[in-house]
């Protein structure tokens, strides 16, 4: 749970992507990074002059859509783009930028090319829309959808920090520290994590920063020949979107971004934020789990007796580690990713339920470890994507915030207040920048555009990861025509739940360019 405040979201997570499976050195130029990237609104500034088109050929080695999504018609064309290290030196290093296309199916009626940041920061766009391509079908009619991994993500040119097995031993330890002996030893995983990423990446982790992002984004663009950048950004993908705004406003075409990020606030208020939300989003989900009667949620008679019950197996496990099929053990530590996992969707929710069943009768972690794994980048082989290495060099160039641990004990009741189940791991995981061999900077949060084309902002009001207000939020921060649509449901993010208002919204603004009435809202959140 301590990476959830810096993973508000991944991909569409669908109760088939978790079932399957599939949130951070003494660096020169940093300063000089930080100027240069001062000067973002002026594009002829930071950008080369030119940039070649995508040199589109046949992927290889993409994942398969998941079942029951089907892949586009048009089939998918790969290629890497090269772009600046450094923007404040365009002429210096270059480093590899990963793009994926499926070509509009309706040539003739094609709008443009619409790009697609699935969350993160830290997560994969090519192998995301590889697998996801087949629910944004009706879009893809009239759109090229594309994909990119960010600088430092996967097939990009990466950030790595450990290997697959270290990584198995950061995700099981203790980051809920109860002892000195225990706070020593997380301190001390954490200073540990810290050298290695600089060791193996620290060229880099200087330039990882949503801004520099955002300016990949409009060479992407050029690169793509489109005169607008169209765009669908979905959690982290909402900053990003947000940041592209504010440095390049005058291309910005249609731009959907959905659970929102509030870009404004800082670290502590955004962790105790979003731990009220996952704690409320525990209860939504314990009081559907009560309905279904003591036979298949013998948890709990009502919501709070069901979320007390997760707290006791929680607490339990600090003690004692269940077995698993794996022959892994399931920590406290990956039993609260897998809890926080199942709350993403309500599709979801089943396997929650029966992972808490068997970890209740059965002394069996093996499905909440399994959620955990999805949640956590690992694959049923044993190896790691480089989602933890990305997220947090990204999160932590993206922020000057740095605590202490007298910070997180000082706060560790408000946190515990806000979440009695989460609150704990979410206070110790303001140290995630702590000692982060680059000292960040606060400017990607700035995303007001009002110059820009009107933005469509959606919010979930359940949403455990970017709680509601956000969106409200970040459509005031962008100002202009920013229309805030609100949705009325459960889990993370709105059109991927598959409501029908939901999709038809944001088909007629994406296709035809009809916004709705600012303040309109989807769904009907159901009784808890």
């Amino acid at each position: 749970m301590a990476r959830q405040r810096a993973i508000p979201g991944i991909v569409p997570i669908s109760a088939a992507a978790l079932a399957l499976s599939g949130l951070i050195s003494c660096l020169g130029g940093m300063a000089e990074q930080r100027a240069g990237m001062a000067t973002a609104g002026a594009e002829s500034r930071i950008l080369p002059a030119a940039v070649s088109p995508p040199d589109w050929k046949r992927c290889t080695g993409l994942p398969e859509p998941l079942p029951d999504l089907p892949k586009p018609r048009t089939g998918f064309r790969c290629a890497t783009l090269k772009v600046p290290l450094d923007y404040a030196d365009p002429s210096g290093r270059r480093i590899d930028i990963a793009l994926i296309k499926a070509p509009a199916s309706d040539p003739a009626r094609r709008i443009g090319s619409l790009l697609f940041n699935f969350g993160g920061p830290g997560g994969d766009g090519v192998d995301t829309l590889a697998r996801f391509a087949g629910q944004y079908a009706e879009l893809g009619e009239r759109y090229d959808l594309v994909a990119f991994d960010p600088r430092g993500v996967g097939r990009s040119t990466p950030v790595t920090c450990v290997g697959d097995r270290r990584m198995d031993e950061i995700n099981a330890r203790d980051d809920t520290p109860d002892t000195a002996a225990e706070e020593k030893a997380y301190l001390a995983g954490r200073a540990e994590y810290a050298a290695r990423c600089a060791a193996r990446s620290g060229g880099l982790l200087p330039h990882v920063g949503t801004r520099s992002a955002a300016a990949d984004m409009e060479l992407i663009r050029t690169a793509l020949g489109d005169e607008r950048l169209h765009y669908f950004g979905i959690s982290y993908g909402t900053w990003l979107g947000g940041a592209y705004a504010r440095q390049f406003p005058d291309r910005v075409g249609r731009a959907v971004l959905d659970a929102a990020v509030d870009t404004g606030i800082g670290g502590v208020d955004s962790a105790l934020q979003q731990a009220a939300a996952f704690q409320r989003a525990l209860g939504d989900f314990g009081a559907a789990c009560a309905r279904l009667g003591r036979k298949h949620c013998p948890m709990g008679t009502d919501a709070p007796s069901v979320v007390e019950s997760v707290g006791r197996i929680l607490d339990g496990l600090d003690r004692k580690p269940l077995r698993t099929s794996s022959g892994r053990e399931l920590t406290q530590s990956l039993a609260m990713t897998g809890v926080a996992a199942g709350l993403y969707s309500r599709d979801t929710w089943p396997y929650l339920a029966q992972g808490l069943v068997d970890a209740v009768k059965r002394r069996d972690g093996s499905l909440l470890l399994m959620l955990a794994d999805a949640r956590n980048g690992r694959g049923e082989d044993g190896s790691y994507s480089n989602l933890a290495a990305a997220n947090t060099a990204i999160t932590c160039a993206d922020s000057t915030d740095r605590y202490t641990p007298d910070d997180v004990r000082r706060l560790l009741p408000r946190f515990r207040d806000a979440s009695p189940v989460f609150g704990t791991s979410l206070a110790w995981s303001l140290l995630e920048c702590t000692g982060w061999p680059v000292p960040g900077d606060d400017g990607a949060r700035e995303v007001a555009a009002p110059s820009a084309a009107p933005i469509l902002v959606i919010g979930n009001t359940g949403d455990p990861a970017t709680p509601y207000a956000w969106a409200a939020a970040l459509a005031r921060r962008l100002g202009g025509e920013a229309t805030l649509l609100t949705y009325r449901g459960e889990g993370h993010g709105a059109y991927d739940t598959g409501d029908r208002c939901v999709r038809e919204t944001v088909h007629a603004y994406l296709l035809q360019g009809t916004l709705p009435a600012d303040g309109a809202s989807c769904g009907q959140r159901r009784r808890t």
